[in-house]
């Protein structure tokens, strides 16, 4: 893989972009905005929170991207017994005495943590902790993981009962917080035929891990001009209430507003979305393109927003017009 500039390779990446959009087609049925902003997220990396009703091929998106990728995939059924060690791994006393560490399914380069929101807080801690550092501490050790290392969680908001929500500062942790919605009636009626057929779809490896860790280095490469980056700032600012740069709406309807974390992956965001496109530099429809996925988990909206059924993505509407 030898490329003779960043703009040779910035082609290589909007090709390879568009060979994984197909192949994952074959699979995965619409979703079209969910499996970009998921690979925008790999290849910025992120990691991505998927809220939607059971049933909408959350898992079997990832599983499909995982085989595209070449990757390790690991799938993780959260329930409320389930302990850190049973994510990270735990040390056990082999036959000749000594203590070995078996690793855990964190040990993989694509994660499903699916509902993740059904654990208690300290085995979700575990989590965050390796999608913030990528590495666990067992016994007083610490383990790097593999890189490319991404986390896909997933929330039902069906059934909150005995379910233990994330904080908003843990939230804070995903870059991208994505809903999936039910298909069209016709993306239905194409899943059907294709699910309920003896037809098999043999999945080509469109990438490694080496090359993607090579494209996310390539992305962090990607320049951004001043007025982009100012906008995106200002774009984050105006959803903390009260302070200088705070939008009306932001002052009447929010309790608690996007922090610099937000900055930072609109930027990164804008960056693979124009590299995707086959731009060299993100302008601002780039950053308002990957906006509403950014924001919607940062903004806490208060009592009188909830009141008159003013959403997050309205609030979003009027900060990004």
């Amino acid at each position: 893989m030898q490329y003779q500039s960043d703009v040779e390779a910035l082609d290589a990446l909007a090709a390879k972009y568009n060979q994984l959009r197909s192949e994952i087609g074959r699979i995965i049925v619409g979703q079209d905005e969910v499996v970009k902003n998921v690979l925008i997220s790999i290849f910025s990396r992120g990691h991505c929170l998927l809220v939607g009703v059971p049933g909408l091929a959350k898992t079997l998106l990832v599983n499909t991207i995982s085989r595209v990728l070449g990757l390790k995939y690991s799938r993780i059924q959260f329930t409320p017994d389930l302990m850190p060690s049973d994510i990270i791994g735990t040390e056990i006393l082999d036959e000749n005495r000594d203590f070995r560490f078996i690793e855990g399914p964190l040990f993989a380069n694509i994660i499903l943590a699916d509902e993740i929101n059904r654990t208690p807080p300290k085995t979700q801690s575990a989590l965050l902790e390796a999608m913030q550092e990528r590495s666990v501490t067992a016994a007083g050790t610490t383990y790097i993981l593999q890189d490319p290392f991404f986390v896909l969680a997933t929330q039902n908001p069906i059934e909150q009962e005995g379910t233990y929500p994330l904080p908003e500062a843990q939230l804070d942790r995903f870059m991208f917080n994505v809903y999936l919605d039910y298909p069209s009636f016709d993306e239905e009626m194409m899943v059907v035929r294709q699910t309920t057929s003896d037809r098999k779809e043999n999945l080509g490896v469109v990438l490694d891990g080496r090359e993607i860790v090579y494209f996310q280095d390539l992305v962090r490469r990607v320049p951004v001009t001043e007025n982009v980056m100012e906008y995106a700032v200002n774009l984050a600012s105006r959803t903390r209430p009260n302070t200088e740069r705070a939008h009306k709406m932001a002052n009447e309807y929010i309790n608690w507003g996007a922090g610099p974390r937000a900055s930072q992956f609109l930027i990164i965001g804008a960056k693979c979305h124009a590299a995707i496109q086959g731009k060299y530099a993100p302008d601002i429809d780039d950053v308002n393109a990957i906006a509403y996925s950014i924001l919607r988990h940062r903004i806490v909206r208060n009592y009188k927003a909830e009141a008159e059924g003013i959403s997050v993505e309205q609030i979003v509407d009027n900060l990004v017009d």
